[in-house]
């Protein structure tokens, strides 16, 4: 079946996040290489180690945007490669969408590999979000499209409270309109910022944003494996896009993968106060 293609050039995977359950956004993914939340994992655990020495927040919360079913959460706290992920949902094929709550419950009921983080998801899919949810993966849930209005107190109150925001592929469906308005929820406090990025999006308009909002923005070096093409059409507009920013793509997007970069984000101290680095 074609895979229709988003506004950004990108493929649209729409329709697989509107499923009851996880299982066909898995087997579709695996199908595709999807490693990204895979490769972004130890960094995420990097920046919940710096947050809390920084901090000293023995308990800190997590905001993923545009976090579908959790996929982020389930690999942190499940201690799971994304092909054990996919194999989980593959081993409860013929099950019920309840019979999949409870073994994904179960499973962090054997061990929660961050029992002392809390994890809110974000996204505009309700159905993927709900089963997140239900399933344990997520703590609580923002359900918002923050490019076309402002949240909600209740949703501004949760966003309020993130400690780290991440994303690993979020930011070109969405932009500083988003991200401003997740940086601001709390008007005297900024949450860390570690977004991985597709190398077709310029991330240069977010940093001027979070610069003033008084943010240092850093890339880490190096790039990162997102997914394989879905399909020629997908390849070549983001080839096109990516010549036309100047962007070199041999050895890496010319070899059939979306490649993204990470930046993080981090509030300036205060004029006269000392960062505590740990």
């Amino acid at each position: 079946m074609p895979v229709p293609l988003h506004t950004t050039g990108k493929a649209s995977f729409d329709h697989i996040y509107d499923r009851p359950d996880p299982r066909e956004y898995y087997a579709r993914m695996s199908a595709l290489d999807y490693r990204i939340p895979e490769l972004a994992k130890p960094f995420f655990e990097q920046q919940i180690r710096e947050y809390r020495a920084a901090t000293r927040t023995h308990a800190p919360t997590v905001l993923d945007i545009g976090c579908s079913y959790g996929v982020n959460a389930a690999l942190l706290r499940l201690g799971l490669t994304i092909d054990e992920l996919s194999e989980h949902y593959r081993a409860g094929e013929a099950a019920s969408r309840a019979a999949m709550v409870s073994r994904d419950r179960a499973r962090l009921a054997e061990g929660d590999a961050c029992p002392d983080v809390r994890f809110i998801g974000m996204d505009a899919a309700r159905p993927a979000l709900d089963y997140a949810n239900e399933a344990g993966l997520l703590h609580d849930i923002v359900h918002a499209d923050l490019e076309s209005a402002d949240p909600t107190e209740a949703q501004r109150d949760l966003l309020a409270s993130a400690d780290i925001v991440i994303s690993t592929g979020c930011v070109g469906y969405v932009t500083e309109k988003t991200l401003v308005r997740i940086a601001t929820a709390d008007p005297a406090r900024r949450p860390w910022m570690a977004h991985f990025v597709l190398r077709m999006f310029d991330f240069a308009p977010i940093a001027a944003e979070f610069a003033a909002l008084g943010y240092r923005t850093e890339r880490v070096p190096g790039l990162f494996e997102q997914r394989r093409f879905a399909s020629d059409d997908e390849r070549a507009q983001v080839l096109n896009a990516l010549s036309d920013r100047g962007i070199d793509t041999e050895g890496q997007e010319s070899r059939g993968w979306l490649y993204a970069a990470l930046y993080l984000s981090r509030p300036l101290p205060e004029p006269g106060a000392v960062e505590d680095r740990g």
